[in-house]
């Protein structure tokens, strides 16, 4: 197990450090401190070779080049203050109006135009000897338009199991929408496909119902029978042309809670790879990236594009500070945020 640190680039005079997680067997993980962001993930196939299995890029400045700037696939990014659309990029908490800026038509998205993932992350101290990096953020009071000096902090751990572990953990000083998000898009063929040929099971017989904006309306659906019920898995590719488009479905796992249990199962068949997620979280976006650019591609040459990443997004409710019942959406002062998600590999 080690963890390996190396200069990425430069952003306004600071310095982007990149973390290489190794465990004992291998499979490798990479995240930089601009955004906490995830650019890469090695895996073997069931044959034992080593591929590339997200999307990312392996120069700092290829985060900022043009067609990835216009597309903005937010490729491993932590997202946040606020993950997902809010509906007219506004909302109310405590009789105040707050304002915020519009992102995708007239809604918010992601925390907003410089969210989480734009941001350089302070790294605390870490051990070369452990697969595992932690950093921080202060976010402060009406940054992006929320109110509340919030901290936050994200501990990314590799164990010899095969699992990436995330934990989040913030506090604030006000009431403030608070909700956040790994946006890492999967590939478990290493990109010799796109992801059609991937099976997908989520535990979960209700999703969210989306307005024709992309937010939220506070109703939920059940899609027991439907062709996007999961639960006793489907191939994604025949899903999509039952639906006649991609997958971005909010699936919400209101029986488990806010504890840590298994909500969905990805597996390629070729390749042998599977993917399992866990998480603490009362929901999970799944999204097939029917919005990439086909123009993205890694330095290498892997192509990414439409349908040829898939997202397993766990967080609050999209919309949520504008849904009443939408369970935790506002971090309260003197409580603490504290959530996990494991992505755990099999080969």
């Amino acid at each position: 197990m080690k963890t390996v640190e190396t200069d990425f680039g430069d952003l306004e005079g600071k310095k982007v450090k990149h973390y290489t997680l190794e465990n004992d067997n291998g499979m490798l993980v990479k995240i930089c401190n601009y955004g906490a962001t995830i650019t890469s993930i090695e895996i073997p196939n069931s044959k034992g070779e080593f591929e590339e299995i997200v999307c990312g890029f392996n120069t700092f400045e290829s985060y900022f080049s043009d067609a990835y700037r216009a597309n903005a696939p937010y490729f491993g990014g932590t997202v946040g203050r606020y993950c997902s659309q809010i509906k007219d990029s506004i909302f109310t908490l405590n009789s105040e109006e707050y304002q915020l800026a519009k992102i995708v038509g007239d809604n918010n998205l992601h925390g907003g135009e410089i969210g989480f993932d734009k941001k350089i992350w302070a790294v605390k101290s870490f051990d070369e000897n452990v697969a595992e990096i932690e950093m921080t953020i202060k976010s402060l009071h009406l940054e992006e338009g929320f109110p509340g000096n919030v901290d936050v902090s994200v501990k990314f751990t590799l164990t010899n199991k095969n699992e990436i572990r995330i934990d989040y953990h913030a506090e604030t000083d006000a009431d403030t929408p608070f909700t956040i998000t790994n946006h890492t898009y999967f590939n478990l063929s290493g990109f010799f496909e796109n992801v059609e040929n991937h099976f997908v099971r989520i535990h979960s017989d209700t999703k969210q119902i989306w307005d024709a904006t992309g937010a939220a309306t506070g109703e939920n659906v059940s899609v027991r029978g439907s062709v996007d019920d999961l639960r006793n898995g489907k191939r994604i590719g025949d899903v999509h042309k039952a639906l006649g488009d991609g997958f971005e479905h909010f699936y919400l796992f209101k029986e488990k809670g806010f504890e840590l249990k298994k909500v969905a199962e990805v597996h390629e068949p070729k390749s042998g790879r599977t993917l399992q997620v866990s998480t603490t979280e009362p929901g999970m976006l799944f999204y097939t990236g029917k919005y990439t650019s086909d123009e993205l591609k890694r330095e290498s040459g892997q192509k990414y594009g439409k349908y040829r990443g898939f997202c397993c997004e766990t967080h609050r409710y999209p919309n949520g500070p504008n849904i009443p019942d939408s369970p935790k959406s506002i971090l309260k002062k003197g409580e603490a945020y504290d959530s996990t998600t494991i992505f755990a590999f099999k080969w």
